[in-house]
């Protein structure tokens, strides 16, 4: 089987060589092998954990919620029933995060409507309405 190198391994999954060490130093790819040389020398396996974390990252997960999938992958008594209310938890903490920008838009948009673009600084709509922001949060 063809072991990679980190430049091969990163050339393959669209990732830079530090952020795959990052990877192994935070735990998500099993540090590989040295070479003789010294280089790191991947097993090909390690392109499709990379591109489960990708994929996850994708989908608004974070690397410590990675680290948590993978674990869960790892448990033997673990069904998909519990990757899928992992999931579900994700849909939830997007759909929260969507309500407040939508919210965050609506206020920009209101201090920003408010403001004429002229005249002094300390007078602007816009500084006004970012001093009283974080009383309405």
């Amino acid at each position: 089987m063809e072991r990679l190198t980190i430049g091969r391994l990163a050339q393959k999954t669209g990732l830079g060589r530090e952020t795959i060490r990052y990877y192994e130093r935070r735990g998500l790819i099993s540090p590989p092998p040295r070479s003789a040389s010294g280089y790191r020398d991947y097993p090909q396996e390690a392109i499709g954990v990379l591109g489960f974390i990708k994929g996850a990252q994708a989908l608004g997960f974070t690397l410590r919620e990675v680290a948590e999938l993978q674990a869960l992958i790892g448990e033997s008594k673990a069904v998909c029933g519990d990757m899928r209310d992992r999931a579900l938890l994700k849909l939830e903490d997007i759909e929260t995060k969507i309500k407040r920008l939508r919210s965050i838009r609506q206020s920009l948009k209101k201090i920003i409507k408010a403001c004429p673009g002229k005249g002094p600084l300390s007078e602007c709509s816009i500084v006004v309405g970012l001093e009283g922001a974080d009383k309405k949060s």
